[in-house]
């Protein structure tokens, strides 16, 4: 299988890697990209945008890359923070008053960003096509007490992260998440990645393929618990991102469309200090806040231990993901998608594909060019990366 692009040789190995997950249908379709100190040292892709192998992935193709949205939308946020119109440790209600409902009066937006409020996901009955319904499915956030003590521990804002920060974006500045980021993101940019999908760009789009059903045992879950009231409110369905409906929604925490060029031109805002080749979207206070742990220990729906700061993941060596050490931010899509922004090293570093791995963070084939990238530029990463 021919990967195309173009990449620094040392990072030969890298291109051999992808090459041979095509070959061996590991991946279908899938792109890399990799930028030290605002040099674009690797930009790759190759494979087929759809399972018929009829329609190469080519350099502007774009997929669904699912939870790598949410750094995006971290990113806007981080950037009112920097602007000085928001205030990260104020109550959400101080932006959205109709938030404080139901015991939520002392929930911060803080917590929004670290999966820690005790809302992550809608109160039953729930369906995916309630989330297309922005008004409708914010207004019922608002108004849900909370799963579990704000502030005490994360669990995993899977599909409504977007909803709830996107409507704290929506008070603050009057407009939409999506719109948001198109003008103020990925405009300035000039990347290509879009919160949903616009009818127009359907025919570049690598559809995804789901991946085997997440491992929950039905016979044995707790209904109330954190993991099963997320995981069905609503159920999360792979196929949807392939519809009309899923592309034309605000899905902050799910439905951004891009690549790996695109995810690395945006987020390496803060891998650089703040300023993306003369464009500035953060100031270097702000990005420290993000390095600030909100949560340290078993997240009550992921069910393994997760060391959120604001915004992103942190590096933790004696949990997940045991990559490189250091001042690391860095997230996952479902299916097996990431994006590193490791700060010591200047370096971001991702990876989108449309064949889904099986779990809900992470993958053995994410694992691999993670190492392999690394590898590359001297760096050994120590120990198992867990996929979930």
């Amino acid at each position: 299988m021919t990967v195309d692009g173009t990449y620094d040789p040392r990072f030969e190995s890298l291109r051999e890697l992808l090459e041979q997950t095509l070959d061996s249908g590991e991946d279908l379709g899938a792109s890399i990209a990799l930028d030290v100190d605002g040099e674009l040292l690797v930009d790759i892709w190759g494979g087929w945008r759809d399972q018929d192998r009829a329609h190469p992935w080519e350099r502007d193709t774009i997929v669904n890359v699912w939870s790598c949205t949410k750094t995006v939308t971290s990113l806007a946020m981080l950037m009112l923070a920097s602007r000085g119109q928001l205030d990260l440790d104020a109550p959400v209600a101080d932006y959205w008053p109709e938030f404080a409902a139901a015991g939520k009066d002392g929930v911060l937006v803080r917590h929004l960003m670290s999966h820690t409020s005790g809302v992550s996901g809608l109160d039953q009955p729930a369906v995916l096509e309630d989330l297309y319904d922005w008004e409708g499915s914010t207004s019922r956030m608002a108004s849900q007490a909370p799963w579990w003590e704000p502030g005490t521990a994360s669990g995993y804002h899977a599909l409504n992260f977007g909803h709830l920060l996107g409507e704290v974006l929506r008070r603050i500045t009057g407009r939409s998440l999506k719109q948001f980021v198109a003008e103020e993101i990925a405009g300035p940019l000039g990347a290509d990645f879009t919160i949903g999908a616009p009818e127009s760009e359907v025919s570049r789009i690598a559809p995804v393929v789901a991946p085997p059903p997440l491992p929950f045992d039905l016979e044995n879950i707790d209904f109330d618990s954190p993991l099963a009231r997320t995981m069905t409110g609503p159920l999360a369905d792979a196929d949807a991102a392939n519809t009309a409906a899923w592309r034309a929604a605000d899905i902050g925490g799910a439905n951004g469309h891009g690549n790996a060029r695109s995810l690395v031109r945006m987020l390496s805002a803060l891998s650089l200090g703040g300023t993306v080749d003369g464009v500035e979207l953060l100031d270097p206070a702000t990005i420290e806040r993000t390095f600030e742990v909100q949560a340290d220990g078993i997240d009550l729906v992921l069910g393994v231990p997760f060391r959120f700061g604001i915004g992103f993941g942190l590096t933790d060596p004696g949990n997940y993901p045991d990559i490189p050490g250091g001042r690391m931010l860095h997230w996952g899509g479902w299916g097996g998608s990431f994006i590193i922004m490791d700060l010591d090293r200047r370096t971001t570093f991702s990876y989108t594909m449309n064949k889904m791995a099986a779990g809900i963070v992470g993958s053995p084939t994410g694992e691999a060019y993670l190492r392999a990238g690394y590898a590359a530029l001297g760096v050994d990463v120590p120990g198992h990366v867990v996929a979930l």
